[in-house]
């Protein structure tokens, strides 16, 4: 796949404020669903909020990651055209053309169970400066700044832990380590603890504890183990603007795996993809908002006369990281805004 900084396609207009826009009216939708026991009714509404939402931006987008594929899931599907240059009434004016990653509700479980760390959540480039990754799995390691030129994914899990832990001045036993609760990371989770380092089991969520590991004072150091290679690019774009690392490589088993891979237009399975591998475009946007309560951002909380969201969108041109606390007001005479 070319990279996109050898393109002369531009993101001309700072679209950072338009996908809050979409990631919080995601949020909203599926936090009405949070704690029903229903991940289907919780998904279905983050999606169709987001789909809507995005018809509104002033782009002609493509989804190259969509969400759902795998377990059957509503989706917005790879390949999709959004934005409103889809819309017939404007067509022949011009908008930037942009390459678009989703997961509407990254943590449908969590939602659905009313567990922290659910988010709405895109990530967005000029044209080819995402990589158009196979809903496949993904091995991979998460770490910030100073942990990033000293650690290796195919290193033992006890040099790397040894590395992160000089890299930010501590004790591996003051490391902690994120990693999905899943059976096939009962080796990786007997080897961390035989380091000293402690583990937080997660069910769900593996974007979420990506970007905590890129954020000093988190309380998250590394992320280890296998999880959503789509999951993958996002937090890499994450890491592009968070000046963090991921290290990454397909898990393809099978001849399917394989024949998914070759559709688009993968070739090398055994390669080891960094951040600027999986997201290489100049102009990245990242945008989530929180659906529950996480490390870094809290909820969607409702009261009598409003709504209250909190998010981070993150840019690599210009460079900037915004957390944003939004009140969307309800209209009436007696409304009160609540600090």
């Amino acid at each position: 796949m070319a990279n996109a900084n050898d393109r002369t396609n531009q993101i001309e207009s700072d679209l950072s404020l338009e996908f809050l826009r979409v990631v919080e009216q995601a949020a909203i939708a599926c936090a009405h669903t949070m704690g029903q026991g229903n991940r289907h009714l919780s998904d279905q509404a983050a999606v169709e909020a987001m789909r809507r939402e995005m018809d509104t931006v002033p782009i002609d987008g493509t989804i190259v990651i969509g969400e759902g594929e795998r377990d059957e899931a509503p989706m917005l599907f790879i390949g999709e055209r959004v934005g409103m240059a889809q819309q017939p009434a404007l067509a022949g004016r011009t908008f930037d053309e942009v390459d678009i990653a989703v997961d509407p509700l990254e943590g449908t479980n969590l939602c659905a169970t009313g567990g922290p760390n659910a988010i709405a959540v895109l990530a967005a480039s000029e044209q080819g400066g995402l990589l158009h990754a196979p809903d496949l799995h993904m091995e991979k390691l998460v770490v910030g700044p100073s942990s990033k030129h000293v650690v290796d994914l195919d290193a033992p899990v006890r040099d790397n832990l040894r590395a992160v832990a000089q890299s930010l001045g501590r004790q591996v036993d003051e490391l902690a380590v994120v990693v999905l609760d899943r059976p096939r990371h009962e080796s990786l989770i007997a080897e961390i603890r035989a380091t000293g380092a402690r583990i937080r089991l997660i069910g769900d969520g593996d974007l979420s504890a990506g970007i905590a590991a890129a954020v000093a004072g988190s309380g998250v150091h590394a992320v280890m183990g296998t999880g959503g290679a789509p999951e993958g690019v996002l937090t890499a774009a994450a890491m592009r603007c968070l000046n963090g690392e991921i290290f990454a490589r397909l898990v393809v088993a099978t001849p399917e795996d394989e024949a998914r891979c070759r559709a688009m237009g993968i070739t090398d399975f055994k390669k080891i993809y960094k951040a600027a591998d999986l997201a290489c475009g100049k102009h990245i946007i990242f945008a989530a908002t929180g659906v529950t309560d996480g490390a870094l951002m809290r909820g969607v909380r409702f009261f009598g006369d409003g709504i209250r969201t909190s998010s981070v969108i993150m840019q690599t041109d210009p460079h900037r990281i915004r957390f944003i606390d939004s009140i969307q007001v309800y209209p009436g005479p007696s409304v009160k805004i609540r600090f």
